[in-house]
């Protein structure tokens, strides 16, 4: 029978003993996270394919701290914390593009061994990733109606819906920093999806083309250009994994499987600073 140390006994000065104090395992809630992971058949592979979406969930949580950190600072013009805030979103969309590469490790015929199970359970239901749509402006109220059996989580998804998204905030900054922006853009039906405005393209050019004029702007608008950019290969990336892994067949959730996932891929979040590019 192994023998516990006694409590005084040391290992490089680290502590040992930690019958009356907070531990690793304790501030993180070990037993809670590790213990969540209940697969439903005895397919090998279902082990991964539960964590990677838990993860994936994790991630998106932190990313909408940040993003709705980052909201409230250009609310209050405060635009140097949004930078940080901003960049470690885009870094954490890097984090999920390339669990994907651990996902494609699943084979089709190991996918089917439990896909059966999954019922219409579907990662179109994580209400995280569309409140994250939500927060970048792509606005949909249809996306509400699979969370109707939960309040709670409508409640979330209403108030998003109805909140200027992060891009709406920066067009406001744009205003207050002595932009001409339409009214109709500045007073604009928040629970619908963002579309281009001209005037506020003359905006984004005239930050483009006098950046020591206007830095932090020009900094910000990059910013915005990094978090699309990886937002696209993020969803890029989940198409060509779930066509690697089951072709063309309906997703779980109903939908169209790879063909609506590729409709996703022509989603633009920030139409004014892509089209800037062109008209520079």
């Amino acid at each position: 029978m192994l023998k516990v140390p006694p409590s005084s006994a040391t290992f490089h000065g680290a502590k040992l003993d930690f019958s009356r104090d907070m531990s690793y395992a304790n501030y993180l809630e070990l037993d809670t996270i590790l213990s969540a992971q209940h697969p439903i058949s005895n397919a090998h592979d279902e082990v991964l394919f539960i964590i990677q979406h838990q993860t994936s969930e994790l991630w998106m949580k932190l990313m909408l701290h940040e993003l709705q950190a980052a909201r409230n600072c250009l609310k209050n013009d405060h635009l140097q914390p949004a930078f940080k805030m901003s960049a470690r979103v885009s870094r954490i969309m890097t984090q999920l593009l390339n669990a994907w590469d651990v996902l494609a490790t699943m084979t089709p015929s190991e996918y089917s061994e439990f896909r059966h199970q999954l019922g219409n359970s579907s990662g179109f239901q994580s209400y995280q990733y569309r409140i994250i749509e939500f927060m970048c402006g792509n606005k949909n109220a249809l996306m509400l109606r699979p969370h109707a059996h939960h309040p709670a989580t409508v409640a979330l998804l209403e108030k998003e819906l109805n909140t200027p998204s992060l891009y709406d905030e920066t067009i406001q900054l744009l205003a207050r920093q002595g932009y001409a922006i339409d009214a109709e853009v500045l007073s604009r039906d928040w629970t619908q999806p963002y579309t281009y405005n001209a005037s506020v393209e003359q905006a984004w050019l005239d930050v483009y083309r006098n950046p020591k004029q206007r830095w932090a702007l020009y900094e910000w608008a990059e910013e915005l250009m990094d978090l699309e950019d990886t937002f696209r290969q993020w969803r890029f990336r989940h198409v060509t994994t779930v066509e690697r892994v089951i072709g063309f067949k309906t997703g779980t959730g109903g939908t169209s499987g790879v063909n609506y996932l590729k409709k996703m891929l022509d989603v633009v979040l920030f139409p004014e600073l892509w089209r800037a590019r062109t008209d520079m």
